[in-house]
């Protein structure tokens, strides 16, 4: 807990600021494959290609939100851009009934996380030391997955209570979209840029030059993660083709995001101290794990033995992967190498969600987690094989 004490109070309310979002995006996404299925009629290739494509907007969005707040020298004002973008688009999925306008509502959305993302990933290790760059983005990822569970867990509470009306508790997810955007503007100060910065423009060819051959390898090995791991919107619709009612589908989420967030502060500052290629190799094993899972059971403890190896995995990587990436590009580019790395994840996770939809409906549920098992075993072999990917000695 020492270490814990030693980040700055901007950390935790930047993680405070991700607890309120997901809470708000959660109680929607927890609950928007069974919507789109139930309620508007939706196919799996059609929820698959939502969510990749709202997904992979997020991700491309990034691109250019890192670049821009590498040449202002400035990355709070895209952040609080891109919550604010957030917060607005709430109240289309609760005007929506038809598959038009939430796609609609679902790319707004994505598009305000594309815009915060990269800045704020790139300030957090502008606001600490190196060697706390693990911790902090495993504390800020907690924070954050705390309410990828507790959005869920009140989606849950209100279908019960209010007799599954999906567009009532949509309209109570303002409030704590709201309530994100306020919190950033008051409680995060950004560190004032040193007087000798030089602003440069990202996009030059001799800045990016700058980026290192590890830095590649990073964006790399990310990708192959990507295509391993599809969209969570597929566990949910798993459970619920073994006959999880309706009102509990969030359930799966609150299981996956619980064990993300227990694990996720541990695993970082395990990467502080450890090999980060056996960190990912042993998040590739834990989802293989959970892809096997997952295919043998859509109902039983084996189906919920798979939910939490996902969260196991989730909690081992991601904050992993972005350590690496801020430890692998100089500060001028941090927003740029976390939008560059995003890009190249998210036109794979497009591929990945549409994929995962198509063998779904072609093939069933089980043959999504089957092929998502053989591509994990690929990127486990691509890293045993390939050159290191670490950073800073690890």
């Amino acid at each position: 807990m020492a270490a814990t004490a030693r980040l700055p109070a901007a950390i935790w309310a930047l993680g405070f600021v991700s607890l309120l979002m997901d809470v708000s995006s959660e109680m929607i996404h927890s609950l928007l494959p069974v919507f789109l299925v139930n309620s508007l009629g939706a196919s799996m290739l059609a929820v698959g290609l939502i969510e990749g494509a709202a997904e992979a907007t997020a991700l491309i969005v990034k691109v250019f939100s890192g670049v821009i707040s590498d040449w202002i020298g400035k990355r709070k004002p895209l952040a609080v851009l891109g919550y604010g973008l957030g917060a607005a688009s709430k109240p289309l999925f609760a005007l929506a009934t038809t598959i038009g306008t939430v796609l609609s509502a679902r790319l707004i959305d994505r598009v305000g996380k594309g815009l915060r993302g990269a800045p704020r990933d790139a300030l957090v290790a502008d606001l600490v030391a190196p060697e706390q760059r693990g911790a902090a983005y495993g504390l800020r990822q907690s924070l954050d997955t705390v309410g990828a569970f507790l959005g869920p867990l009140l989606a849950i509470a209100l279908m019960l209570l209010w007799a599954d009306d999906y567009h009532a508790i949509f309209r109570v997810a303002v409030i704590p979209a709201v309530l994100s955007v306020l919190l950033l503007w008051v409680g995060v100060r950004e560190p004032d840029r040193p007087p000798a910065a030089v602003r440069v423009n990202p996009l030059r060819r001799e800045q990016l030059r700058q980026l290192p051959a590890h830095f590649w390898r990073v964006v790399a090995i990310g990708a192959l993660f990507t295509l391993a791991r599809f969209s969570e919107a597929f566990l949910v619709l798993r459970a619920q083709q073994g006959g999880l009612p309706v009102a509990w589908a969030p359930l799966v989420l609150i299981a996956m995001n619980v064990v993300y967030s227990a694990g996720a502060y541990p695993f970082g500052k395990l990467a502080d101290r450890m090999s980060h290629r056996k960190l990912l190799a042993g998040g590739l094993v834990v989802l293989i794990a959970a892809d096997a899972a997952l295919a043998a059971a859509d109902h039983g403890v084996l189906l919920w033995v798979g939910i939490a190896l996902w969260g196991v995995h989730m909690a081992l990587t991601q904050g992993l992967l972005a350590t690496m990436v801020a430890g692998s590009a100089p500060a001028s580019l941090r927003g740029t190498a976390f939008g560059v790395f995003n890009l190249a994840s998210g036109i794979v996770l497009l591929v990945a969600s549409g994929l995962a939809g198509w063998l779904w409906d072609r093939l069933g549920g089980a043959s999504t987690f089957v092929a998502g098992a053989a591509i994990s075993a690929v990127a486990l072999a691509v890293l045993a094989v390939g050159r290191p990917v670490a950073v800073n000695g690890r």
